[in-house]
């Protein structure tokens, strides 16, 4: 019933002169756009002479609906110069692609994205804490480091961006290790490599260093 009445909207001829207000039609109300319809019953041919046509001719069922169709690349041209994109007319899309080609030819410096800069702003204030166990043999390596710093700061490591010591580690110490991201920045982040603890021993110790810390407090104030 809708679609019937904003299709008699449609076809209703508009009055010469008559500017948009408060009554706005079927095509404003909704998103803009084309849509297919067909009668749903069998329209006669028109003759002379004969009765107009019967409201159910005016019944209409939905083909198709354009804003469903695949949207097609969009171009945007400038309309003034801006700075480091080109002068009026130009086509920004083909600049973009001139640029990544020169990227890639290594005419050009890669820049580093976005997340890539958050990245290396958090790893430079981090430190890495590796725990192994004491009765194995162990020797330290990317694959390990790089699972410690998703358990323990919560960042996904390629093994490959991860360099190590030359020397191998054995034992534990204070160490420093370097992360490379996007392939771009290296940053240097100090690694402590620690007897293995389970969580639930991290946690209690954490608590009793609180707990200590606050004894302390209220011994202090006591004193004063």
């Amino acid at each position: 019933r809708l679609l019937r009445g904003g299709v008699r909207e449609l076809l209703r001829p508009r009055p010469v002169g008559r500017t948009p207000g408060s009554e706005r039609d079927f095509s404003l109300s909704l998103s803009q756009g084309t849509v297919i319809v067909e009668s749903w019953w069998k329209v006669p041919l028109a003759g002379e002479g004969r009765k107009r046509l019967h409201r159910r001719h005016r019944v209409y069922k939905l083909v198709e609906d354009t804003k469903h169709w695949p949207k097609g690349s969009l171009e945007l041209i400038l309309t003034q110069s801006a700075d480091k994109l080109g002068v009026r007319g130009d086509l920004v899309s083909k600049l973009f692609e001139e640029e990544k080609l020169l990227r890639q030819e290594g005419k050009l410096d890669k820049i580093q994205t976005e997340a890539g800069e958050a990245t290396v702003k958090f790893l430079r204030s981090c430190h890495l804490e590796v725990g192994m166990k004491n009765k194995v043999k162990w020797e330290l390596n990317p694959e390990i480091v790089a699972r410690h710093f998703l358990r323990n700061l919560g960042v996904v490591v390629a093994p490959h961006a991860l360099k190590l010591p030359e020397e191998p580690i054995t034992q534990r110490g204070e160490y420093w290790c370097q992360v490379t991201v996007t392939g771009l920045d290296t940053v240097k982040v100090p690694m402590s490599v620690v007897n293995f603890e389970r969580p639930k021993v991290k946690r209690c110790k954490y608590w009793l260093a609180q707990q200590a810390a606050k004894g302390m407090i209220s011994t202090s104030f006591q004193k004063i």
